[in-house]
C-alpha cells in the first residue's frame, strides 16, 4: 500500500533559553485505496461513459483495445449471468483498463440503475461475470396529505415521486375509486425509502401500511405474511381481510371517469330515443392510456371488428370473462395467459366511438351483467392460525397510522430507522 506524505508541518519548539535549533516534524499519512465495485481504481485507467444508440457491446470493446476473438469469448462466457446483446442505449458504464501504452481493457461494469451493476472480469485467461449491488441505506417514513382535486396532484404537491402514488393506486386498486376521492378526503403512509452513499435517492421500498379516510370511513392497508409457505405479502385491512379480490373494480389505475355505466334502458336521441341496452362501462381516459387486465385468465378473443374496434376478451375461468373496447392499439395475443394489472392494450377511439375512452363489459356465465352492481369473488382469505399473529403484528402499525393524524400540506418525518442491505 502506498505511502505518501500528504501533510508537512513544520513546528518551532523556542525554550526559555532561547534555544535556536528549528527541527521540521514530518507526518506520514497512510492513503487508503480507492475502491469500486472491488477493484482498487489506482491499479487502472478508469473509463466512464454512456452505451450510444445503435452502439454493441462488441464495438465498445474493440474502441477499448480488445480484440474480436477474446470480444466472443467472453460474450459466450458470460451468457447464463449476462446477454451482452441486450446492452441498452443511455445505460451509463465504466471500463477499468490497463495502465501501460496499450491502455486496454481488463474489467467491463454495465450500470442497470443506481445500486444493480454487472461486473465483466476478463483480465486474466479465466473469464468471470458477476452481479453487484450497493449497500442501501433503508429510512421509514410518513406523509400526511389531503385531497383536493386527485390523489396524483396531491402526492405531486408533497414532492413525491408518481412511482409511489402508482403504488398506492395498485394496493387500494381492489377496495377504493379513485375516480370517487372527495375533496377533504385525507390520507396517511408509512413507507421506505431507499439512499446510496447516505445522501442519493434510489427510489421507494415497502408501503408498510397506509390509511385513507374516505366518505368518513377509514379504509387501512396493512403488509404482513399471511402465507408463510408461499412467502407471498399481501395487504390486508384491520380485520384480517385482503384487500384484493378476484378482480379489479376499473381496466385503468386511477387516472380517469367514468362516462357512461352499464344501461339496459338507455335511450338515445340519434336513434329517435329508441331504447338501445349499454351492456358496458365505459372509463373515459387520455389516449394511450395504459388498459389493463382486471384479473388473472386467458386471451379468447384479440381482434378488430365492427363497432367494437380494436378489442380484447379474456377468459378468467368457467364463469367470468371480461372484455376491452374501443383500443387504440392491443397489446396481446389470442393464446395468451394474462395476470391481473397487465397491460393488454392502449385507450384509443377505434370502432363506434364518440370519445377517447374503454368499454369495460363484464361476462358472467356467458351473460353480461354490471360488474359495479356484481358482488365479486374475494382472493383467498388468511388462515385462521395467522390471524392471531396479524392482530398483534398491527397493533403498533395501527397506532402509528391513528396517532397524530393531522392533515398537512408538507412531508413529515416522524421516524428514521436504518436497515443495511
Amino acid at each position: 500500500m502506498k505511502k505518501i506524505v500528504i501533510l508537512l508541518t513544520l513546528l518551532f519548539a523556542f525554550s526559555s533559553c532561547k534555544n535556536e535549533d528549528k527541527k521540521p516534524v514530518v507526518k506520514i499519512v497512510e492513503l487508503k485505496p480507492e475502491i469500486r465495485f472491488g477493484y482498487n481504481i489506482d491499479d487502472y485507467k478508469l473509463i466512464q461513459d454512456t452505451i450510444k444508440s445503435g452502439e454493441s457491446f462488441g464495438a465498445i470493446l474493440d474502441r477499448h483495445h480488445v480484440e474480436y476473438p477474446k470480444i466472443n469469448q467472453i460474450a459466450t462466457s458470460v451468457t447464463e449471468i449476462f446477454d451482452v446483446r441486450r446492452v441498452r442505449a443511455g445505460k451509463p458504464y465504466t471500463i477499468l483498463a490497463s495502465k501501460d501504452s496499450t491502455e486496454k481493457a481488463q474489467v467491463f461494469i454495465y450500470k442497470h440503475d443506481k445500486i444493480n451493476a454487472t461486473i465483466l472480469d476478463f483480465q486474466d485467461s479465466l473469464i468471470t461475470a458477476a452481479r453487484f449491488q450497493k449497500p442501501i441505506k433503508v429510512l421509514e417514513k410518513e406523509i400526511n396529505g389531503v385531497i383536493h382535486s386527485s390523489l396524483s396532484v396531491t402526492m405531486d404537491s408533497l414532492g413525491l415521486n408518481p412511482n409511489l402514488t402508482w403504488t398506492i393506486a395498485d394496493i387500494y386498486a381492489w377496495t377504493l375509486d379513485f375516480y370517487a376521492l372527495q375533496k377533504g378526503d385525507s390520507f396517511k403512509f408509512v413507507y421506505e425509502e431507499k439512499f446510496i452513499d447516505d445522501t442519493i435517492f434510489a427510489g421507494y421500498g415497502k408501503v408498510k401500511s397506509a390509511v385513507f379516510k374516505h366518505r368518513g370511513k377509514d379504509l387501512y392497508a396493512f403488509r404482513f405474511l399471511g402465507d408463510s409457505i408461499l412467502n407471498i405479502h399481501e395487504y390486508y385491512n384491520e380485520a384480517g381481510k385482503m384487500l384484493r379480490s378476484q378482480f379489479l373494480k376499473a381496466p385503468i389505475k386511477f387516472q380517469y371517469r367514468i362516462s357512461s355505466r352499464y344501461n339496459l334502458r338507455r335511450k338515445i336521441a340519434y336513434y329517435g330515443n329508441r331504447v338501445k341496452p349499454h351492456k358496458g362501462t365505459d372509463f373515459a381516459a387520455r389516449i394511450n392510456t395504459p388498459i389493463i387486465a382486471t384479473a388473472n385468465g386467458t386471451v379468447s378473443e384479440s381482434a378488430r371488428r365492427g363497432g367494437n374496434g380494436n378489442y380484447v376478451k379474456i377468459k378468467h375461468n368457467g364463469t367470468y370473462s371480461t372484455q376491452y373496447l374501443h383500443m387504440k392499439t392491443r397489446k396481446v395475443r389470442k393464446g395468451q395467459f394474462v395476470k391481473q394489472g397487465d397491460v393488454i392494450g392502449y385507450v384509443g377511439m377505434t370502432g363506434n366511438t364518440g370519445g377517447p375512452h374503454v368499454c369495460y363489459r363484464f361476462w358472467k356465465h356467458g351473460r353480461q351483467v354490471d360488474p359495479l352492481k356484481e358482488k365479486l369473488p374475494a382472493a383467498k382469505p388468511m388462515k385462521k392460525r395467522m390471524k392471531p399473529v396479524f392482530f398483534k403484528f398491527i397493533k403498533p402499525l395501527k397506532y402509528q397510522l391513528d396517532y397524530k393524524r393531522v392533515s398537512v400540506q408538507k412531508p413529515e418525518v416522524i421516524t428514521e430507522t436504518i436497515a443495511q442491505k
